[in-house]
């Protein structure tokens, strides 16, 4: 990798194992959303998709995610524009929206216990899919984005 690319290069010019290594591992973006369908809000709720392994932060089957989760929705260099639903804290969006790295970032930190330490990473409070029914969803709310912000 390039030394400290993400200062210098923009996220279109990233190689494959750059774009790679900004995710911070929240797993953040690996947690049940629900969308309203009047006002196209987005809530983001405690539960985590059924790949993540919720200690580690990190997707059991990343390379075949696709395919084995419908509605799963790969985070590429092409369309990071368009996920807004990514929490403000998420690398890709701060980059995008020229804000840089934040201090916690292990590319910044040089550790990855960083995101944890600073109550990033979803380890803390994300629960498994499999333990809540999906008619309870609602109470399990922890975000909501609104479509105006």
């Amino acid at each position: 990798m390039r030394d400290r690319f993400w200062e210098r290069y923009p996220l279109d010019e990233l190689t494959g194992e750059e774009w790679e290594a900004l995710c911070d591992g929240c797993a953040r973006c690996c947690l049940h959303k629900l969308e309203d369908e009047e006002s196209g809000d987005i809530a983001t709720l405690d539960v985590a998709c059924r790949l993540l392994d919720i200690q580690a932060c990190r997707c059991s089957d990343y390379p075949n995610r696709s395919a084995r989760v419908p509605g799963c929705v790969p985070l590429t260099r092409e369309r990071v524009a368009q996920f807004r639903w990514l929490p403000a804290t998420c690398a890709y969006r701060r980059l995008e929206e020229g804000r840089g790295l934040a201090d916690w970032h292990p590319l910044v930190s040089g550790d990855p216990g960083s995101v944890q330490r600073a109550g990033i990473g979803v380890a803390g409070f994300a629960i498994a899919e499999s333990a809540v029914d999906e008619a309870d969803w609602e109470e399990r709310i922890i975000d909501i984005l609104s479509i105006d912000e």
